[in-house]
């Protein structure tokens, strides 16, 4: 099988590139990647060393390059994770999210259909859902209902794919994941910032009252959920996906500050941002009983394992926190 991972280069796609060639060496994974901030090439260091790994630095807009990649590389699967997908972010500014997870979703979706392609994955988000009262759990039949630009625009994107699989029988999964966490995770998010900010002593800024939920999965479960959809998953079907996780964030804090063992006294709370979903949980019934799949991580050993990562690879979130890894970027294709 020759698979088009796109965003391949950020979180869960660079964990998804390794995860797949580690499983299927006899694949072919083309990994295209704009490589914007939250891309990262040292995420790919041992993607590199496997000749079956091609990286192709472009936009999933460019509908000459995306059709191109099908063609030269007989692509016959797509995994669709290049998003934008920082919900403060797009509250500041919300064009690159509709440019991306909306316009270049249907860049890569006419050009998959005209290649017959046997699978295409897309992967999103059960912030499409929107916040959860204090009860009940998202479903595949949950109404959608996003809070954010973000979200807005992954919905967006979500309708877009099921559209083609209606109308032109196209071999379309959407998954539906919680929240992620583990290696490679840009420091922007909430676990990572904590963690790197922590072993620095600065102050941990927490929204609001710390009250909200969300439900966490360690990336390396949903790739294997990832993995299920692509040889598993029925054309037009959605798979929430979730690990029955559910933390508030001021618990994820604070088990964060208990392993570094730093005091609480650095949790600082900050103003809410707009919008703010209370609460998350995920009921992935569905893909357990129909693709098979069941996560590997509780939360606790999880959450250490991350910890412990980034306690002992500063020389990943260094140049990250420097700036100096957007140089490398330039050195590298600056001029190609």
């Amino acid at each position: 099988m020759n698979i088009l991972v796109t965003g391949g280069a950020g979180f869960i796609g660079s964990n998804l590139v390794q995860y797949l060639l580690n499983k299927y060496p006899a694949y072919k994974l083309v990994n295209l990647d704009k490589l914007t901030y939250a891309g990262n090439l040292a995420n790919l260091e041992a993607a590199f060393e496997n000749p079956h790994h091609m990286f192709v630095r472009g936009d999933i807009g460019d509908a000459a390059l995306v059709q191109k990649l099908f063609r030269d590389h007989s692509i016959s699967a797509v995994i669709h994770c290049a998003a934008e997908s920082h919900v403060d972010r797009s509250i500041h500014g919300s064009e690159d999210f509709l440019r991306t997870n909306v316009l270049g979703t249907e860049v890569l979706l006419e050009a998959a259909r005209k290649a017959n392609v046997v699978k295409f994955v897309q992967v999103s988000t059960d912030e499409v859902y929107g916040s959860l009262g204090p009860e009940g759990k998202f479903t595949e039949e949950t109404p959608l209902n996003p809070s954010n630009p973000y979200a807005a625009s992954k919905a967006a994107g979500d309708l877009l794919v099921l559209a083609f699989h209606r109308t032109y029988g196209f071999p379309a999964v959407v998954t539906r994941c919680s929240n992620n966490y583990g290696q490679f995770q840009f420091p922007e998010k909430l676990i990572p910032l904590v963690i790197l900010r922590a072993l620095a002593d600065k102050p941990l800024p927490l929204y609001g009252d710390g009250q909200n939920v969300r439900d966490w999965i360690h990336v390396y479960d949903h790739c294997a959920a990832l993995d299920a959809a692509l040889h598993k998953g029925a054309g037009g079907s959605v798979y929430v996906v979730g690990s029955d996780s559910q933390r508030k964030n001021i618990d994820v804090v604070e088990a964060i500050l208990s392993h570094l063992g730093k005091p609480e006294s650095l949790i600082t709370f900050v103003k809410d941002r707009p919008g703010h979903d209370r609460r998350y949980a995920t009921d992935a019934r569905k893909i357990r009983s129909e693709l098979g799949w069941q996560p590997s991580f509780t939360f606790e050993i999880g959450l250490k394992e991350t910890v412990n990562w980034y306690r002992n690879h500063p020389q990943w979130w260094t140049p990250i926190l420097s700036g100096e890894y957007r140089k490398y970027y330039e050195q590298m294709y600056g001029n190609r």
